[in-house]
């Protein structure tokens, strides 16, 4: 595939490379806050590991540009505030979620869903673009019901969702009535498999 796509260089480091004395014994970055709500309450640690990782990543490669795909919305989140707080001179993009033609985002876990699953997995963006619709079209209501809401039309599709929320889109906080860029998340188990997804709203109208 780099080979189709004409890459000219590929870094690609092993363990000891990344780790010299080993991951136990290796120096830990992490972001507090953002890297403890959503996926993080799910998955304790686990920003806290990419964080790491991608700092030393960074460091050994110094490049002026990294992109990561926006489908991991929180992760992108996490990498952008480390890279700021440490000052590192590289500008992270975020890459726009590629789907497939139903709209499921693509990803390498979806190999593990069932025909069956893989039938029922585009519900899980319909979902979110149906709540942005609500939110959207009135803005301000009540937007912790249109949550559960969307959560219980997840469970009647067959999922298990571990959450759906909207929050802003810089800090992943809960939004309030001046916050205007929103983004919808979305993590859910659909049998063995957790598909996670989300949906960047554009500017909404002040609360009236």
């Amino acid at each position: 595939m780099l080979v189709d796509a004409k890459v000219e260089l590929l870094f690609l480091p092993d363990d000891a490379a990344i780790y010299p004395r080993g991951r136990a014994a290796s120096t830990r970055v992490e972001v507090p806050g953002v890297s403890d709500i959503l996926c993080g309450a799910a998955r304790p640690g686990h920003f806290r590991g990419v964080a790491t990782v991608v700092h030393r990543l960074l460091q050994l490669v110094s490049p002026d540009v990294a992109l990561f795909g926006k489908k991991d919305y929180q992760q992108l989140l996490v990498i952008r505030l480390m890279t700021a707080d440490f000052g590192l001179p590289v500008e992270i993009v975020g890459i726009d979620t590629v789907r497939d033609a139903d709209g499921l985002a693509m990803s390498s876990r979806n190999g593990y869903l069932s025909p069956e699953e893989r039938r029922i997995a585009p519900k899980l963006y319909a979902t979110l673009q149906a709540l942005a619709g609500q939110i959207q079209g009135a803005p301000w209501g009540n937007i912790a019901d249109h949550e559960t809401q969307a959560a219980e039309q997840l469970e009647i599709a067959g999922f298990r969702p571990d959450y759906v929320s909207v929050r802003r889109q810089q800090d992943l906080a809960i939004p309030g009535p001046a916050d205007r860029q929103l983004v919808i998340l979305a993590a859910a188990w659909l049998g063995r498999t957790r598909l996670i997804d989300n949906l960047e709203l554009g500017e909404l109208k002040p609360a009236s």
